[in-house]
């Protein structure tokens, strides 16, 4: 290799890691947008304006993740098709328009629509960030990447919350949805300018020789798959009732204040931001000094979901510093798994399909985001209280371990097959 060759692959090793942080900061501003209704729906002001009962404040909350959720696999196939750059660049600024529009809305149909399509723009940021990831990190690497990438998803909703409850209290909410959709416009800045359009090109160049994709049937029918969707469904039931009706539970079962509210979400997804990074490097460590992949990446996952499962404890409580603990405690402890359950299946599944299996991981993954405001507030209204909607967690959760165990297992990984 030339000296200029080798200086020019130097710089590009260098500039992934500030693509991972771009990448990371793009699934903040996502998650921002996608989070701040919630805030919103916390507000009797707005409640009030838009004369909402229990089940429309889940049916908002479900809105924008009955798009996002079934576009999965369709914009798994585009970006596998068009590569990341283009795809991503038409569904951020097309969000982005869409989360400011929402400052217009007079009628519930109206919001609901808006949200709708909100989750349409979004639809393409994690299978473009995942395939881009998988095409530029090795395996021992690729979980501290992930790990990066991932602790977006939950600085997004720390940080969404307590900035969208003070534009709110400064001023109102029409003006929180309009700076927070116009202003992270920038990002297209960097995004457009920086970052190549060559994963396709790295897909052709890693293809091993006479080798052809596996048949999407064929992926289909693979256990690793369905334990894929069960595990993430589970582990995405839990963040989705976070990111929906935990800044109601803490205001209206334990008495927090808009302020302190956006406080104890902040501690909550910080923690799982931090736990998510760090148990992403950590697997890396290992998986470096000689371990098996898989095995290290499903110790972590399992750890985190039993770590998480503590939430019961703090929602059975009376006393609220006891409710306050676990709900921090127990959503950082969820961050074991983040990371690492993602990058195991850029482990098992061949690379060629990765944008289509991501799609299909992260639909099951915002299935729950359907599934999750609606039931809490249909049982919320059958209760009267949030205990039956947190031990609905707890199910979730130990299906997950379940699916884990049983099927997500390296020997029903599928495989390229001989042309």
């Amino acid at each position: 290799m030339s000296t200029l060759a080798a200086a020019a692959e130097t710089v590009s090793k260098k500039g992934r890691w500030w693509i991972v942080a771009l990448l990371s900061l793009g699934v903040i501003i996502a998650y921002v947008d996608r989070s701040n209704i919630s805030v919103a729906l916390a507000v009797p002001e707005f409640k009030q304006f838009f004369n909402l009962t229990d089940r429309d404040r889940g049916a908002l909350n479900s809105a924008f993740f009955w798009s996002y959720a079934f576009l999965q696999i369709p914009a798994g196939w585009l970006v596998d098709r068009y590569g990341v750059k283009t795809p991503y660049t038409i569904g951020f600024l097309f969000w982005s328009l869409v989360s400011a529009g929402t400052a217009m809305a007079n009628s519930f149909s109206q919001l609901f629509a808006l949200r709708f399509l909100l989750g349409v723009g979004e639809s393409v940021v994690t299978p473009a960030s995942m395939r881009w990831i998988r095409f530029h990190f090795a395996e021992k690497e690729r979980g501290f990447a992930v790990g990066l990438y991932m602790t977006g998803t939950k600085i997004g909703p720390a940080i969404g919350a307590p900035i969208a409850a003070w534009l709110i209290a400064k001023y109102d909410w029409r003006i929180m949805f309009l700076v927070l959709g116009l202003g992270c416009l920038l990002w297209l800045i960097p995004w457009t300018t920086l970052v190549g359009n060559d994963d396709r090109q790295r897909e052709r160049a890693e293809k091993k020789p006479n080798a052809v994709s596996v048949p999407f049937g064929r992926l289909m029918a693979s256990p690793v798959i369905w334990g894929t969707i069960i595990g993430t469904f589970s582990y995405m039931y839990f963040v989705y009732f976070c990111m929906t009706w935990m800044p109601a539970y803490f205001v209206e079962r334990r008495g927090l204040s808009l302020n302190s509210m956006g406080l104890y979400t902040f501690f909550s997804f910080g923690g799982m931001a931090t736990m998510a990074a760090v148990a992403g490097w950590a697997a890396d460590r290992i998986i470096s000094r000689g371990a098996n992949p898989v095995t290290v990446r499903k110790a972590f996952t399992i750890a985190g979901f039993v770590m998480a499962s503590t939430e019961v404890f703090g929602a059975l409580s009376d006393s609220v510093p006891v409710a306050l603990f676990f709900a921090v405690f127990s959503l950082t402890g969820l961050g074991l798994a983040t990371a690492n359950y993602w990058a195991l299946t850029q482990t098992l599944i061949p690379g060629g399909a990765i944008g289509r299996i991501v799609g299909i991981q992260n639909c099951a993954a915002n299935l729950p985001g359907i599934v999750a405001p609606i039931l809490t507030g249909w049982l919320i209204e059958k209760t009267g209280s949030y205990e039956a909607p947190m031990q609905a967690i707890w199910v979730f959760l130990f299906i997950g371990i379940a699916a884990y165990l049983l099927l997500v297992r390296e020997k029903y990984a599928p495989k390229e097959l001989p042309a």
